[in-house]
């Protein structure tokens, strides 16, 4: 397990080390106009430029320039640059609006695999019934459905209509943290993360109906109920565990990509988290936070494979971390 877990771990430094050098020479090298010029203002004269650039180091040779942002990157705290437009470390800034993305994605998260999970053991243990083509029907409509288009109709209905009519259930926008009020906390963050877990809940319902189908197959299921085991039992206790390793694999991908940020939800609910900071970075061109989301979200993405990974063996006995 410790042989694998180093290896993982290994592996995923190495991918966030071609990442991180692909950023720096998309954006350094190949990027839009001069950084020293984004970093002083459109007003600077050349002298202040030039200033600039001697302060950033960009007047260096660039293998020079590449090995200080590696370094950075890999000491503790990391150094992810200072923002061009409000001069202050990006690592701050980055810092300061992650709370709202994980607790977009998590609380997202939790609503969607309790909303498709069992939606799918429904309409495997059910197949061709009612149930069954109900959850079909539901799951090819969340299918179907972008997110903006959902978030856009649960903010005109849940907010806009309800308040017009005179209940003010949901805010328009902001966000509370967690420790101040938890109450308004899930207030604020409610229709986003019904808007996330509908959509993802459909994508769930489907992977789950179809890998539980598919081991319910299996001939040590059938021995299994031929040792007179109750259904509930061979369902939950024998096939289950097995047919969530496929579904593991995708939540951690899809937990990792939103921990990243939500650009279109938190967009639609005026939520200041990491989408909304990359894509107010693109518009300002604040380069040094743009490269800064990149990573934390390939960080993200990276941990959360790792930690699938470590997962399948306490879930399908057959699977052997060596």
């Amino acid at each position: 397990m410790l042989r694998f877990l180093t290896r993982r771990i290994l592996f995923g430094l190495l991918v966030l080390w071609i990442i991180a050098t692909a950023v720096f020479f998309l954006f350094y090298i190949a990027g839009p106009g001069d950084p020293a010029r984004l970093f002083a203002g459109r007003q600077a004269t050349e002298e202040t430029v030039a200033a600039v650039r001697r302060q950033l180091g960009l007047d260096r040779p660039l293998y020079e320039q590449y090995w200080d942002y590696l370094t950075g990157l890999f000491h503790w705290p990391p150094d992810l640059g200072t923002s061009f437009i409000n001069q202050e470390p990006v690592l701050n800034t980055i810092i300061h609006r992650l709370p709202v993305s994980i607790s977009i994605a998590l609380g997202a998260a939790v609503l969607w695999l309790l909303i498709g999970i069992p939606i799918g053991i429904l309409a495997a243990t059910r197949p061709r019934s009612v149930a069954d083509r109900s959850a079909t029907v539901i799951a090819l409509a969340g299918l179907s459905m972008p997110t903006f288009v959902l978030g856009m109709l649960l903010f005109n209905f849940f907010f806009y209509q309800l308040t017009k009519a005179g209940y003010p259930i949901f805010p328009a926008n902001g966000y509370v943290p967690l420790l101040e009020n938890p109450f308004q906390w899930a207030r604020h963050l409610l229709l986003a993360w019904l808007t996330l877990a509908l959509v993802f809940a459909a994508t769930y319902s489907r992977l789950t109906r179809g890998s539980l189908l598919e081991v319910l197959g299996e001939d040590y299921i059938r021995t299994a109920r031929s040792k007179g085991l109750a259904e509930r039992t061979v369902v939950f206790r024998h096939g289950l565990r097995s047919a969530l390793t496929p579904i593991v694999t995708l939540f951690g991908l899809d937990l990792g990509a939103l921990l990243g940020g939500t650009i279109v939800t938190e967009k639609i609910f005026g939520l200041p988290g990491l989408g909304a900071l990359a894509v107010q970075s693109v518009f300002t061109q604040d380069l040094p936070v743009i490269m800064g989301t990149v990573l934390v979200a390939a960080f993200f993405v990276v941990v959360a494979n790792i930690v699938v990974d470590m997962t399948y063996a306490l879930l399908d006995p057959r699977v052997r971390l060596t």
